[in-house]
């Protein structure tokens, strides 16, 4: 598996795993997915698989009350790359793009469903901070889950797994 920085060329793999992952009303348009890769305040990761895209990772970021705050808009893998520790290496990178961009603090919302999700984010050290009900369409809650970065944090992409 490869781990790097989305380039223009990959947005219709990165949208058929979108297509696949979320349905209506959940989905992102193409024109808003569009909006968010090519963001300058933005940083999608892929993970490639033999030329394939097996999942891909957008974070952004803004000053907030004078700090610089990273929000995590989403992390995808394909069904049949999920297990395998993709999702956590698409953090990884995202993570390293945020703090790069000088941010503080990250954080998202998960489905309060998403057990692996939360899994995944509570493992890398994630802490819970609230919940949002009604967040999702038809009722669904969400967990607001954030992470301090120190500045003792070493995140660092590993070209291979």
């Amino acid at each position: 598996m490869q781990y790097r920085l989305y380039s223009e060329a990959d947005f219709a793999q990165l949208y058929a795993i979108e297509e696949a992952c979320f349905q209506p009303p959940l989905r992102f348009s193409r024109r808003y997915m569009r909006q968010l890769v090519g963001s300058a305040n933005a940083a999608a990761w892929i993970a490639e698989d033999l030329g394939q895209l097996a999942g891909f990772a957008v974070v952004e970021w803004a000053e907030e009350s004078g700090a610089l705050i990273a929000y995590i808009q989403t992390i995808e893998v394909a069904a049949q790359h999920r297990g395998k520790g993709v999702g956590r290496e698409l953090l990884r990178g995202i993570e390293a793009s945020a703090r790069a961009a000088g941010a503080s603090l990250i954080w998202l919302h998960v489905s309060a469903e998403n057990a692996a999700a939360i899994r995944l984010y509570q493992a890398q050290g994630y802490l819970l901070q609230g919940r949002e009900e009604n967040y999702y369409p038809r009722g669904h809650a969400a967990l607001i889950y954030a992470r301090e970065f120190d500045t003792s944090d070493q995140v660092s992409m590993v070209g291979n797994e």
